[in-house]
C-alpha cells in the first residue's frame, strides 16, 4: 500500500507554480478514473456519478499547512480548456508521486496504519 504526502509535494513546488495553482478548483469523478482504465458507463450511471468540485490546494484546518488535492479521479480544472487542465493535472500527479513523497507500507500481521486523508 502506498500513501502520497501531498503536503510535502506542495511544499516542493516552485513559488510561481504555487501562485498559479492558488484558487483553482478541480472536478473529481470516479467515472473519469475508471474510463481511463477502459470501463464503460451507461448514461444513467454517468448521471449518478457526477462527481464533486474541490479546491486544488487545500489548507489543513489545525496546522494551516497547504497541500495538493489531486488524484486519479481529478478529471478537469474548472474554467480551463480541458487539454491544458489535464496536462497540468498530469504534471502535478507525476510530481506528487515521486519516491520522496510516497510512503510504501509492507504489510505484516497485526499492522495498523493511520492516515490523515484530508
Amino acid at each position: 500500500t502506498e500513501f502520497g504526502d501531498m503536503r510535502a509535494a506542495y511544499d516542493a513546488l516552485p513559488t510561481d507554480m504555487k501562485a498559479q495553482l492558488e484558487g483553482l478548483r478541480v472536478h473529481h469523478s470516479i467515472a473519469h478514473s475508471r474510463q481511463i482504465l477502459g470501463f464503460e458507463f451507461s448514461q444513467q450511471e454517468q448521471e449518478n456519478l457526477k462527481g464533486a468540485i474541490h479546491p486544488l490546494i487545500r489548507t489543513l484546518p489545525r496546522s494551516q499547512r497547504k497541500s495538493l488535492y489531486v488524484a486519479a479521479h481529478a478529471s478537469r480544472i474548472l474554467d480551463w480548456p480541458i487539454p491544458e487542465g489535464r496536462l497540468l493535472l498530469r504534471d502535478l500527479m507525476e510530481h506528487a508521486t515521486q519516491p520522496q513523497f510516497v510512503y510504501r507500507h509492507e504489510w505484516r500481521d497485526h499492522d495498523l496504519v493511520m492516515w490523515d486523508n484530508r
